[in-house]
């Protein structure tokens, strides 16, 4: 109750911690209201409002980078890792607005509520790194989850986008009851949801053998595997990526890949650490699964953006391997190679994006024959982007993976280190495919057309300057990604 005279106070939290909340959470209000006003179907202002949500999100948190925060009773903190990671998603999201920008319109799904969704999934993707407790990555998951299951299925007038959509749906209901149910185990084991009081309980403790703990902890684990699609919960993957507008699979490639990863090194690295003679054998067996299935099925694709959702799976392997390493070494080499497989995925969907008239996409590997010659800029950004995937320098590609592995052989994971570099021979292959197309191999039909947008170029090539630039000066992500790892440690 207020005592009168005296006026009511705010609540006591840090505001510019909780600035990229609040940003992109007004961002996406404004979008939705937006939609009252009358407007032409050329406008831009949807792209506009989530630029300046998504740079005010970017520059609250990034002017209070050097503080530690934590908000509502240790549920949300905000440390080096979450900075990392919020700075991250606002750069995924904003290269996703600028591929965007054309795209929508030109194949007539330019509705306000398509900014307001990629704003909702980049705040979830946000929560979720920036969670302390159970409840609230689950929630952020759900925020993210529920966001993207609308936007793979936003050109409602095709079947397959429809089809991939309910198959992400129903299967992500699925995962969000593995996760909820190995959350309630946690709780009954532990009598908390809270990550540090939950490590605090399990240090030293005699109950590690117990069977609620080990199955509760497997059961989340399971949960988070679905969403940075490790095998075998990666079925959804392939047909979300191919049903979805181009654009919004590039975004939820990238964006929620990191966003799963984030939670699960928070998760494994600061919550489970003692339990790691339980979940280290079975994540190391995920991870070969991972990277074996997911390249050996790439190999068998013409269909690109097919056959990147199963190169999306393989990197979820690499990642994997350094979260199996552990340590400063192993969440930093997981960190710099989500930073950099994001950049470099997101610029080969851009360009896939460009490709086509109206609604029409051209995404098989023989609608590129030719095109290096046709279009030279784009030719070659093409195949550094894939040269980068397949881990050949100088790109950033191969730094992640010297990284990756590195860490595993510090780790003395020596047999799982030298899986993931065969992985990596096997992938070059159809990586090269690509190349091969573009270069060497003669357009059969009518040439692929390009539909030139501004906007979309510049994200092109910010993501292609940044995969050359991080892959001969990798030093400076690679101390950021440390400092990170070690403020979460």
């Amino acid at each position: 109750m207020n005592v009168a005279g005296v006026p009511p106070s705010l609540i006591a939290v840090d505001w510019y911690a909780l600035g990229a909340v609040i940003a992109l959470s007004v961002g996406a209000m404004v979008m939705l209201m937006l939609e009252f006003l009358p407007t032409k179907s050329w406008t831009t202002r949807g792209a506009v409002v989530s630029l300046v949500s998504l740079a005010a999100a970017a520059w609250s948190v990034w002017s209070v980078r050097d503080a530690k925060r934590s908000l509502f009773e240790g549920m949300f903190v905000h440390d080096p890792f979450t900075v990392f990671f919020t700075l991250l998603f606002c750069a995924i999201a904003a290269i996703a607005v600028l591929l965007s920008w054309d795209y929508v319109r030109r194949t007539k799904i330019d509705h306000g509520e398509y900014y307001a969704l990629l704003l909702c999934a980049t705040l979830g993707m946000i929560v979720m790194a920036a969670s302390n407790d159970l409840i609230t990555i689950f929630l952020g998951l759900e925020l993210m989850s529920l966001a993207l299951y609308v936007l793979v299925g936003f050109r409602r007038t095709r079947l397959e986008s429809n089809e991939a959509a309910l198959k992400y749906f129903l299967l992500g209901a699925f995962a969000s009851a593995f996760l909820l149910y190995g959350i309630a185990l946690l709780y009954g084991a532990t009598g908390t949801t809270n990550l540090t009081r939950m490590a605090g309980f399990l240090a030293d403790s005699p109950l590690l053998s117990n069977p609620l703990l080990v199955v509760g902890s497997l059961l989340v684990l399971v949960g988070l595997g679905f969403k940075v699609a490790a095998v075998p919960f990666h079925m959804w993957t392939p047909d979300a990526y191919e049903g979805a507008p181009t654009t919004v699979t590039g975004f939820m490639s990238a964006g929620a890949k990191a966003a799963g990863f984030a939670a699960l090194l928070r998760v494994a690295q600061l919550a489970l650490p003692d339990l790691q003679a339980d979940w280290r054998p079975l994540l190391t067996w995920i991870a070969i699964l991972t990277m074996t299935v997911g390249n050996v099925a790439a190999l068998l694709q013409n269909n690109l953006k097919r056959m990147l959702a199963y190169s999306s799976i393989a990197h979820a392997g690499y990642v994997l391997v350094a979260i199996i390493a552990g340590g400063p070494d192993g969440g930093s080499a997981a960190m710099f190679y989500l930073a950099v497989y994001s950049l470099m995925n997101l610029g080969a969907f851009g360009i896939l994006a460009l490709l086509g008239r109206g609604a029409e996409e051209r995404v098989l590997v023989s609608d590129l024959a030719g095109f290096g010659f046709r279009h030279p800029l784009l030719g070659l950004a093409m195949a550094v982007f894939m040269l980068s995937l397949g881990g050949i320098p100088p790109t950033a590609g191969f730094m992640g993976k010297v990284y990756v592995f590195s860490a595993a052989v510090k780790a003395g994971l020596i047999p799982l280190a030298i899986v993931g570099m065969l992985n990596s021979v096997i992938s070059v292959f159809y990586y090269l495919r690509v190349t091969v197309a573009m270069y060497m191999q003669e357009p059969q039909g009518d040439p692929v057309h390009v539909s030139w947008a501004m906007p979309a170029t510049i994200g092109v090539v910010v993501t292609l300057v940044l995969t050359l630039w991080f892959g001969v000066q990798a030093n400076a992500l690679w101390a950021q990604a440390q400092r990170s790892m070690l403020g979460l440690m």
